[in-house]
């Protein structure tokens, strides 16, 4: 069976995130259907990160196993033709070799948080950016994110119900920045462990607010505890950028 992947952008609002659930639609669940009408038959569709409800994708991986060969351009189309009028786009869809896996060969996730530091409420933003009203030091917060780069033990920052293996994750790139009434947050690593990237990021702002001071932030990374974690961010400010093989 010819395997193809794919690369993905979805709004995550309307869904239970992108597992197949019982409680509701996934991003995953709609991608099937959409093979199923395309190919005649019943298909997996692996993705290569989970996202939790609520959460967006510019640029998710997928593969999928189909029963023979199409053109690269009408899997493509078919998907997006059958997905209509969901927020969910196929970008692109491209043949792989059969031992391409979107979750297992990835050797690299990116991941953007958005947060709008104003006191007016959200229009354009609502349900694509996390509202923080009070006034964020972005240069503190850049200053505590990188107590937590490199190879760590993030428990605190990992979700009770995580099923990883090992709390222990490397994390490269966490950095912050403000951009006029914006502030980014932008992190990279192999993987992630579940919520750990809401988790950091809601930490975070308890330092750009003065709750926290970095000495903080490195005292709740030690103490290996959820119950150390700051606040959770809402899901609705983050966004799979881009996945690396």
């Amino acid at each position: 069976m010819p395997r193809y992947k794919l690369t993905i952008e979805y709004d995550g609002r309307p869904f239970c995130g992108w597992q197949v659930q019982e409680n509701g639609p996934s991003i995953q669940g709609a991608l099937e259907i959409a093979a199923r009408a395309l190919c005649g038959e019943a298909v997996r569709v692996n993705g290569a990160g989970r996202t939790d409800a609520g959460v967006h994708a510019l640029g998710q991986v997928a593969h999928v196993d189909l029963p023979k060969p199409y053109r690269a351009d009408r899997v493509r189309d078919a998907f997006n033709a059958h997905l209509r009028p969901q927020p969910i786009a196929v970008l692109a869809a491209e043949p792989v070799a059969d031992d391409f896996d979107a979750r297992f060969s990835a050797v690299k996730r990116h991941y953007r948080y958005r947060i709008v530091n104003r006191r007016a409420d959200l229009a354009l933003d609502l349900g694509h950016a996390w509202r923080v009203a009070r006034r964020l030091d972005a240069g503190a917060m850049h200053a505590a994110a990188q107590r937590l780069v490199g190879r760590h033990d993030f428990t605190t920052f990992r979700d009770t119900e995580c099923q990883a293996r090992s709390p222990e994750k490397t994390l490269d790139v966490l950095d912050v920045a403000r951009h006029g009434d914006e502030i980014t947050v932008t992190t990279s690593a192999r993987s992630f462990l579940h919520s750990q990237v809401r988790s950091m990021v809601g930490s975070l702002v308890w330092v750009g607010e003065g709750r926290w001071s970095a000495d903080d932030l490195s005292a709740a990374l030690a103490a290996r505890s959820r119950a150390a974690c700051g606040v959770v961010a809402p899901p609705e400010g983050l966004y799979l950028v881009r996945v690396d093989y």
